[in-house]
């Protein structure tokens, strides 16, 4: 039976009255991501609260100091945050706006953070992607600009006459020399304490090849690390290889054929797929953030390379080794004891890796943000929220154009 003019009005106002109020329900009952992309919009939480779980917004670096602490590169927020050992989160440095702002706390600003290394005096070296900056944080949270200017370049001086392109991953040795994966350029960027810039290794060129450091090449190098003896090793990312550069001047490849894969086995036959960041512990064990295998890999000293954790699937269980899962996994670091920290970047999570391969997630809720407050809050919350969703920004599996 047909319905009168009136009644049909009536009934469709109610059915749109119920469906707005259903959606305004739910909108409230879930945790929306903070879109920082929108620079212009961005804010920064400096607020602690001992009940509020932090998060964060595609992560990509991660530094350990002596006393156990971690710094994170917080890239899609602008951000560099600090994890104390009792599992606070903090706001470091950064206003959480794009900027390349020097000063204290939040008065600076940064521009895609992506790599980050600490020295033993506790100052923080911050490739700072977006800008072309290498920035240092005081360890009170001051920031300066090491090296960098305005404009992009391979240009080889002193501080701000220096110039990057793209540089994504550093490290520090124990001398506080500072070394760049420029990527965009290349190359291998040394940094002395004094701010000075010169070409460790590399042409410009965009291919692999071994040899003197001047006669080396690299295809988008991004992360590195330094051992204890002066070593050098760079995920030469593009290239799928773990290159080495030693002090004696000899660039070799460490491991990887430069063929895409996952396996595991000989130095000289073992393959990755898309590596961007590296570690190194006081025994020499090399670890790979092998971004596109989802993975975590260690090559041994003698050569030897294996799966510490890692599926191989996209995910983010916490498990023991090859059962546990990351997605995107992009900085490491590792601690004293063999700890390994993983920033999980499209899991928007902070990862632990245990010397016995036992994974854990130290902080995160899974959802993009930029809350401070105590990692562990209400454990079984933090369980159930991890899983709501996850930022798919598309930061480390892309060739970084030059």
């Amino acid at each position: 039976m047909e319905l009168f003019p009136v009644k049909r009005f009536f009934y469709s106002a109610l059915l749109l009255f119920s469906m707005a109020c259903l959606f305004a329900a739910c909108s409230k009952s879930s945790i929306k991501p903070n879109r920082f992309i929108d620079s212009t919009k961005a804010k920064n939480d400096s607020t602690i609260a001992a009940d509020t779980l932090p998060s964060f917004f595609s992560p990509s670096g991660i530094a350990v100091d002596a006393s156990g602490n971690l710094y994170v590169a917080d890239y899609g927020n602008n951000l560099i945050r600090k994890i104390t050992t009792s599992g606070i989160v903090s706001t470091l440095a950064g206003s959480g706006v794009q900027g390349s702002n020097n000063g204290a706390g939040a008065l600076a600003s940064f521009n895609g953070p992506s790599g980050i290394a600490v020295d033993a005096s506790g100052n923080l070296y911050v490739a700072d992607s977006g800008n072309s900056l290498i920035r240092k944080i005081s360890p009170t949270g001051t920031v300066s600009t090491l090296a960098g200017s305005d404009s992009t370049g391979s240009v080889n001086g002193s501080g701000i006459n220096a110039s990057f392109f793209d540089p994504v991953g550093v490290a520090v040795d124990a001398s506080a020399n500072v070394y760049v994966a420029d990527a965009g350029n290349n190359l291998i960027r040394l940094i002395t304490p004094a701010g000075t810039v010169s070409t460790l290794a590399g042409t410009a060129n965009s291919s692999t090849s071994n040899g003197t450091l001047t006669a080396s090449s690299f295809d988008n190098p991004t992360g590195l690390a330094v051992d204890a003896s002066g070593n050098v090793f760079v995920a030469n990312y593009l290239n799928s290889t773990i290159l080495e550069v030693n002090p004696a001047g000899t660039v070799s490849t460490f491991a990887g054929t430069g063929q895409p894969g996952a396996n595991n086995g000989p130095a000289a036959s073992a393959t990755f797929y898309f590596p961007n960041s590296v570690a190194v512990d006081a025994a020499g064990n090399v670890y790979v953030a092998d971004g596109v295998n989802n993975l975590i890999r260690e090559i041994t000293p003698g050569g030897t390379v294996s799966t510490l954790a890692g599926s191989g699937m996209q995910g983010a269980a916490d498990s023991t080794g090859t059962t546990a899962s990351f997605n995107g996994p992009a900085g490491l670091a590792v601690d004293a004891s063999g700890n390994v920290y993983v920033a999980d970047a499209y899991n928007n999570l902070i990862r632990k890796i245990t010397p016995a391969g036992v994974v854990t997630t130290i902080a995160g809720t899974g959802e993009a943000g930029s809350k401070n407050g105590k990692a562990f809050a209400h454990r079984n919350t933090f369980k159930q929220v991890r899983g709501i969703s996850k930022s798919r920004l598309n930061i480390w599996y892309r060739p970084r154009f030059r």
